[in-house]
C-alpha cells in the first residue's frame, strides 16, 4: 500500500540526490491532504481561506492519524509565510487532523505546502515523507500559478491548477532536486465527497506515467478536487529500532476542476 502526504520543507532536502526510484503502486493509496475550502476567491470575497490538513484515502473517504506537521508554509509572489504554529487541531473521518486560516493580502496565486513528520509504516517497512501542495487564486488574479518552490521532489504545474473545466486536461512536470524525472509514475485519486461508486477497486487509484521529459497529462472525468502523487525512494535511510530503513518521498499536488454548466 502506498502513502502520500501534503507537505513542504525540512531537513530531508539536503540529502535527496540523484536517484529517483519508483515506489510500488497500489489500488489503495493513502494521500496527505491540503484542502482549501475554495480554489478561487473573488474580488469581493473574504480576505482569508480555511484549509484542512489530513492523512487519508481520498476516494475511500477514511483516514489515518496526522501528527503535527514539520512545517506548513504559504507562498505568494516573493513572500513566504510560516503557518506551522497557527495550526488548529481537528478531526477528519474521526482521525487527528489540522486546520488553518490562510490570510490573503494581495491578488495572485497562493501556494500552500505542508511537510509532515516522517511516518513509520510497518506494513511497508518504510518511512514516508511526502511534499504536498495546493494552489488558490485570490481576488480574480492567477499570477504565479506555475510557481516552483524548490522542494526535494515536486510537481510543477504546466496547466493552471484551478479554474479548469471538467474535460480539460491537467499537465505537470515531476522534478527531483530541480531536474525533470523521466518516466516518473504518478498516482491520481478523486476526493470522493460525492460518494461515487466503483465498478472495480482497481479504478480507485489511477496510475499514469510521465514522458521522457518528466511531463504527464491527465483528464479528470468530473468536477471536484483531484490529488496527483509522484513517488520516489530517497538515497538516505532513517533508523527504526536500531535498523536503517528506506524513506519514501512523495511529490503531491491537489488540483481543482469546475463543472461544465
Amino acid at each position: 500500500m502506498a502513502y502520500h502526504s501534503i507537505v513542504l520543507g525540512g531537513a530531508a532536502r539536503s540529502v535527496l540526490a540523484f536517484g529517483f526510484l519508483l515506489a510500488p503502486l497500489s489500488a489503495e493509496a493513502h494521500f496527505g491532504m491540503v484542502l482549501p475550502d475554495t480554489a478561487m476567491v473573488g474580488k469581493d470575497a473574504d480576505r482569508s481561506v480555511d484549509v484542512t490538513f489530513a492523512f487519508l484515502h481520498p476516494f475511500g473517504q477514511f483516514g489515518m492519524e496526522l501528527v503535527p506537521p514539520a512545517s506548513v508554509t504559504v507562498h505568494s509572489g516573493e513572500s513566504t509565510t510560516d503557518l506551522t504554529e497557527e495550526l488548529v487541531p481537528a478531526t477528519v473521518f474521526d482521525e487527528p487532523a489540522f486546520t488553518a486560516s490562510v490570510p490573503l493580502t494581495r491578488p495572485g496565486t497562493y501556494t500552500i505546502a505542508m511537510e509532515p513528520e516522517p511516518y513509520w509504516e510497518p506494513a511497508e517497512d518504510v518511512f514516508i515523507i511526502h511534499y504536498t501542495k495546493a494552489a488558490i487564486a485570490a481576488f480574480g488574479d492567477d499570477t504565479g500559478w506555475d510557481a516552483e518552490l524548490g522542494l526535494p521532489t515536486e510537481i510543477i504545474p504546466l496547466t493552471r491548477p484551478f479554474g479548469l473545466w471538467e474535460g480539460n486536461v491537467f499537465q505537470g512536470i515531476v522534478k527531483s532536486d530541480g531536474a525533470p524525472v523521466p518516466f516518473a509514475e504518478i498516482e491520481v485519486e478523486f476526493w470522493n465527497d460525492a460518494g461515487v461508486s466503483l465498478p472495480d477497486e482497481l479504478m480507485e487509484t489511477q496510475s499514469i506515467k510521465a514522458d521522457a521529459n518528466g511531463v504527464f497529462t491527465y483528464a479528470p472525468p468530473g468536477p471536484g478536487w483531484w490529488a496527483f502523487a509522484a513517488l520516489s525512494t530517497a538515497d538516505y535511510t532513517m533508523e527504526q529500532d536500531g535498523v536503517d530503513k528506506n524513506v519514501e518521498l512523495g511529490a503531491v499536488f491537489w488540483v481543482n476542476v469546475e463543472p461544465w454548466p
